[in-house]
């Protein structure tokens, strides 16, 4: 029986430069999506999947991640003394969702990287990885489907989509063969290959199961695409000692680390508002596209 998966590692330490000037001074994963910021859609999703602790990975300027889980003593007073006792519950409940504790990774030196800060956390478990900016809306959350692959084989799983055409070249790339609806073993895996060198159109995506023994293997991976220290050259590594698994999971994902992608994300979420999606289908109704 394979160990249950209780601890989600969440990089939070890039600098987000697709979205300066806003993420100057304000952490990317704190960029609100409709009313609650990218990171807290992450960590519910975690939490629905069976996710006990998380740590995340900070770097400089990210405190108002730290602020967001922590408890408001004045805020929550305030709200109290207003009379808006489901606000404050609300509130209170984004601290009491999960242990959330952080570690500072001090150099921007890769997605690899950031990972390896969270080793001692992790204390020879498996665990799981997700990326904030990727936001997956499905009714069972993408991590619990991935889990399940991991409990049948045993074995790190990664998050895959198709990808068409030259977008490709963004991702890491997984060559593998479909063993079951929705389900690979990977042959190989390459860091954002060139359009006409990558070995299929399935990306790997925010979503990861991974074991303790990838630490090792980040520790001997030299920088790779972007001067960077890339997970994907990892688990490369990795993959020739175990066998590696993809599930293409059921559900929408939105790269809301993309601007376009954000305002598509922030639409098809506020159309599944009961409270806002009336007055909002009127608005867009309204507009001489």
């Amino acid at each position: 029986m394979p160990q249950k998966i209780r601890k989600a590692v969440f990089p939070a330490a890039g600098l987000g430069t697709r979205f300066l000037p806003a993420t100057k001074s304000s952490p990317k994963e704190m960029l609100p999506l409709v009313d609650k910021p990218l990171i807290q859609y992450v960590v519910e999703e975690a939490v629905a999947s069976g996710i006990e602790s998380v740590i995340i990975v900070t770097g400089r300027d990210k405190t108002t991640i730290e602020d967001h889980f922590d408890i408001s003593f004045e805020l929550e007073q305030l709200l109290s003394e207003r009379g808006k006792e489901p606000a404050r519950k609300q509130i209170r409940a984004i601290t009491e969702m999960a242990r959330i504790s952080y570690v500072r990774q001090r150099e921007a030196l890769g997605l690899g990287h950031a990972i390896y800060q969270a080793r001692d956390f992790c204390e020879g478990e498996p665990f799981a990885v997700m990326l904030a900016d990727d936001i997956v809306d499905a009714e069972t959350p993408a991590l619990k489907q991935m889990m399940s692959v991991y409990e049948r084989f045993d074995a790190p799983v990664l998050g895959t989509m198709q990808v068409k055409g030259e977008a490709i070249s963004r991702f890491g790339v997984i060559d593998a063969e479909e063993i079951e609806p929705g389900v690979f073993k990977i042959k190989d895996m390459v860091e954002k290959p060139p359009f006409h060198e990558a070995p299929s159109d399935l990306a790997i995506i925010g979503r990861y199961i991974l074991t303790p023994d990838i630490f090792d293997e980040i520790s001997q991976t030299k920088p790779g695409a972007g001067g960077e220290i890339q997970i994907t050259d990892a688990m490369r590594s990795l993959l020739k000692k175990r066998p590696f698994y993809a599930v293409r999971f059921e559900g929408t994902r939105h790269d809301a680390g993309d601007k376009l992608g954000f305002l598509i994300a922030t639409v098809e979420f506020a159309l599944k508002r009961p409270d806002l999606a009336p007055d909002f289908i009127e608005y867009l109704r309204s507009l001489k596209l």
